[in-house]
């Protein structure tokens, strides 16, 4: 079985994140986050990753998720910013790699 892991970097803000900024990340491993390695987790953001981070995590690729090609992939957070929130909305680029031993 081949295991990776998914580093989910923001992408793009469309108006205002109080938590990110673009290039901040979040990295996945297995089926765990890597606190060492990753900014802090906003719980808006993790919702709209969820459903998908296991099936990419576990072998099926961005493209068969519908959500980008093989091995990238983008979602967004579900804030939808102003006029309706005070914030904005964070696109996040799913990026997959395979783990090596060291990494595990």
């Amino acid at each position: 079985m081949v295991n990776y892991l998914v580093e989910a970097k923001v992408h793009l803000i469309k108006g205002f994140c109080p938590l990110y900024s673009v290039g901040d990340k979040v990295v996945f491993k297995q089926f765990y986050i890597d606190t060492a390695e990753s900014s802090n987790v906003c719980i808006h953001a993790l919702s709209a990753m969820l459903t998908l981070l296991s099936p990419f995590l576990h072998g099926l690729n961005a493209k068969d998720l519908g959500i980008g090609n093989q091995d990238i992939g983008f979602v967004q957070c579900p804030d939808p910013g102003e006029p309706y929130t005070c914030g904005g909305t964070v696109i996040f680029e799913l990026r997959r790699k395979q783990l090596g031993a060291k990494d595990k």
